[in-house]
């Protein structure tokens, strides 16, 4: 049985649970952090002195916290050959487009972009700053764009884990409220990602308990 400690609201709880979710695999979730707290006791920070969520055990396994390590482990140990394969030169293909979404596409929407446009009030808002932020976001989901024109997914013809760190944030890219371009490959792909049963329960969920008015 896996535990995990993190709020469903969370974008890096979220691409964990979908991921915990394609491999079909049974899970005890705490709420944990920001509203619901419980990430600055002794007990949590014994098992990541960040105070970060999420936070993972397998069994009797040790603690694992990092989103990326925790994703990369679950692949390795529960993933097939197309998801995560054994092939070194296939599976760091994989890994390049994973770390690509994560440094490139994630960093680049969650503070910059989602909350300024949610977690900041409208009041406060520098709307320069997030059409600065959007411009640069568009211009990574471009190369996304590019590789989507001729692939089904991101990393290739295979649903992997790729499509884990990069999926996870397009629920909110194209629900909030700003100007985006067309992208007409990632709009398909996004489409077809809401078809799946794990992303519809893990990363299609309400943020509006993040929001400030």
């Amino acid at each position: 049985m896996l535990q995990v400690w993190g709020r469903k609201t969370s974008s890096n709880v979220q691409a964990l649970m979908w991921c915990i979710g394609e491999f079909g695999l049974d899970y005890l979730r705490y709420d944990v952090g920001h509203r619901y707290g419980g990430n600055d006791t002794p007990a949590f920070l014994a098992m990541n002195p960040n105070g970060t969520v999420p936070v993972l055990k397998d069994g009797d396994g040790p603690a694992l916290w990092e989103t990326g390590a925790i994703l990369r482990y679950l692949a390795a140990r529960y993933g097939d050959a197309a998801f995560w394969p054994r092939d070194l030169d296939a599976r760091t293909k994989i890994d390049m487009w994973a770390e690509w979404a994560k440094i490139n596409v994630a960093l680049g929407f969650t503070a910059p972009v989602f909350w300024r446009v949610v977690r900041t009030a409208p009041k406060d808002q520098n709307k320069p700053a997030i059409d600065e932020a959007v411009a640069n976001l568009t211009a990574m989901l471009t190369i996304a764009e590019k590789q989507l024109s001729s692939h089904a997914y991101l990393s290739g013809e295979h649903f992997t884990l790729a499509d884990i760190q990069f999926g996870h944030l397009l629920y909110r890219y194209f629900d909030i409220d700003i100007a985006r371009p067309k992208l007409p490959a990632v709009q398909d792909y996004y489409r077809r990602l809401t078809h799946r049963p794990a992303f519809r329960e893990h990363v299609m969920v309400s943020y509006e308990e993040l929001r400030v008015l």
